[in-house]
Order: structure tokens, then sequence, then C-alpha cells
């Protein structure tokens, strides 16, 4: 009881009211938790990527182009969240949005998809790095950049041959600078020296 005033009653107005302040809060903290939490994720990601890229000696195109998709796909992850934490979608929605959105980008940007993954595999796999001696469909030069889509090699003439990743991946390519280096990271038997 309170001094002098009796007791306190809530009416049933002011419990809907309180309880609306409490639930508007309580969806506000989830969201703020959950755009946190994606872009925590998107943050290591990053991090991680930015390694791998240093460690396969690509330049800060190929970094730019990956962290700015982890960006993108970060918003859209942060967006659908609160769509469906604020009751404005629901799952099944949301993940047959995605599934029609991810199979009309895919199926148009095909190609491409095909060059940036056979890029990532060129970096994964230490196939070329920058200044690499290669050979490639008649084609000898040093490897000058390395992107997601495709690889430049400047020639001996000094022009510049850009190969599509994919078309590098399927080769044949030959590369006189990482003999080394990849018989190392993949345990091969070097041959012997010919006389």
């Amino acid at each position: 009881m309170r001094e002098g005033r009796g007791p306190l009653i809530i009416g049933p107005t002011q419990s809907k009211v309180m309880a609306t302040t409490l639930m508007e809060i309580n969806t506000i903290a989830g969201i703020v938790a959950i755009a946190a939490g994606i872009f925590l994720v998107e943050e290591v990601s990053s991090a991680v990527i930015r390694r791998v890229v240093k460690r396969a000696g690509a330049g800060p195109t190929v970094l730019r182009d990956i962290s700015g998709v982890l960006r993108v796909l970060a918003a859209v992850l942060v967006v659908s969240n609160v769509l469906g934490f604020a009751g404005l979608s629901s799952l099944t929605t949301t993940l047959t949005v995605s599934g029609i959105v991810a199979i009309s980008i895919s199926l148009a940007l095909q190609t491409t998809l095909s060059n940036v993954i056979s890029g990532l595999l060129l970096f994964s796999d230490g196939l070329v790095k920058l200044d690499d001696e290669v050979e490639y469909s008649g084609t000898t030069g040093k490897i000058v950049r390395i992107g997601l889509r495709n690889t430049w090699i400047r020639t001996q003439k000094g022009q510049f041959a850009v190969v599509s990743n994919s078309t590098l991946m399927g080769g044949p390519l030959v590369n006189h600078t990482a003999t080394d280096r990849l018989s190392k990271k993949y345990g091969f038997q070097q041959p012997p020296p010919t006389a």
C-alpha cells in the first residue's frame, strides 16, 4: 500500500499499455540483437576471407568484391529477420521469396558465377599468384592481376591477355614458376633434372 493514498490499482487499459510497451521493447531488442549478430558474423567472415585472399596473393579488388557481396547478404538477412521478428513476414514466405530470387539471379549470372567460383578455386588451390610466369593456349607471360572474374597476363610483347577464370581453370595451364610451391603444397615428387 502506498502511504496516504490507498492501494495502487492498475486497470485493464493501463495493463494493456504496459504489455504493449514491453512487447515493443522486446521487439526492438530482438531486432538489434539479430542485426548485431549478423553483422558480427559478416565481420568475422570478412577477416577470414581477407586472410585467404592475402595468402593467395590476390589484389585488393578481389577483397572489395567479396566484402561487397557479404555486406549485401548481411543486409538481406537483417531485413528478412526483422520482417519475420516483427510479424510482417513468415519464415515460409521469406524462404520462398529468397529461393525464387536466388534462382533468378543464378540463371541470369551463370557465366559470371562460374568465373567467380573458378577464381575462388584458383585462390584456394594456389595454382597461380601474382608475378607467376604462365603459358595458356599459346599465350606466355606474367600474371599481373587476379580478379574474381578474370586473370590478366602481360605477354612478353607487353600486351595484356585477359582470360576468364573458368576458361583458365579449363586448361591447359602451365605455370613455369610454381613448380616448387605446388610440389611442396601437394607433396608431389619433383622430376630429376634433365641433362
